[in-house]
């Protein structure tokens, strides 16, 4: 279980929720219900500014003062990893309940997945995915087991972090939360083919079926309106969204 590149269950895929819940259910998702799989991914990017800025003016053997903000900024943000990108981690003592994040995923390698006992049985699993770009997952303090591999490190959200939204996301970056790494409007993405591209409205990240306000798989032109109450917006295989309303 949990190896790179798993098929992720529960998947809606070809498949139209009709009717969307309500615009104003949720903040930012981070409550997360519990709830037999679905999927999730996105974008943003984050600086990590890792090993090599710690290295930064070893060679002169005097670091600059600009050095020395690099390796603070540096050690700022190595500090915001919460748990690492491969692993299974028990909920309660490896991690905490919460709402995470990944970002800079490529090619659906990173592959994570919610458990609800250590069986490593299909039944076992309560949501998982395969993610390209960004994906956000809260963890309830109900599961047993967190799963990950392939993914890039995990970081804690704040549910009181702002952002400067934007009107233009990449159409495979994987989940954008609605009023932080996306401003909530009608975007419109063209191009599409063979009903690859799929985008899905949320109101929490717990990637339950009843998560979904409203998805759908688009060949050509794809319009849908992203609510202020909506928690999340998410695509993968799509041509880039721009914001027209």
């Amino acid at each position: 279980m949990g190896a790179k590149g798993k098929i992720a269950l529960g998947v809606v895929v070809s498949v139209v929720v009709i009717g969307a819940v309500s615009a104003n259910a949720g903040d930012d998702g981070d409550s997360g219900s519990v709830g037999k799989g679905k999927d999730s991914a996105a974008s943003a990017e984050r600086g990590s500014g890792t090993k090599s800025d710690t290295k930064s003016g070893t060679k002169s053997g005097t670091k600059s003062g600009a050095d020395t903000k690099k390796d603070a900024k540096a050690g700022k943000a190595e500090k915001k990893a919460a748990f690492q990108g491969d692993g299974d981690f028990e909920v309660g003592t490896d991690v905490k309940p919460g709402t995470y994040r990944t970002t800079g995923n490529t090619d659906s390698l990173c592959y994570w997945e919610r458990a609800k006992d250590a069986s490593g049985e299909m039944d076992s699993i309560l949501a998982n995915d395969n993610v390209s770009g960004t994906s956000y997952v809260t963890i309830p303090a109900g599961d047993k087991l967190f799963k990950s591999s392939g993914c890039k490190d995990w970081e804690a959200v704040d549910a009181k972090a702002t952002g400067t939204p934007a009107a233009l996301v990449k159409g495979d970056g994987g989940m954008h939360r609605v009023g932080v790494d996306i401003a909530p409007g009608t975007y419109r993405s063209t191009g599409n083919t063979d009903d690859l591209c799929y985008w899905e409205r949320t109101k929490d990240a717990s990637h339950s079926l009843e998560s979904i306000l409203a998805n759908n798989n688009v060949s050509g032109t794809a319009v849908v309106t992203v609510a202020a109450g909506d928690a999340y917006f998410k695509t993968t295989g799509c041509k880039d969204w721009k914001k027209t309303g």
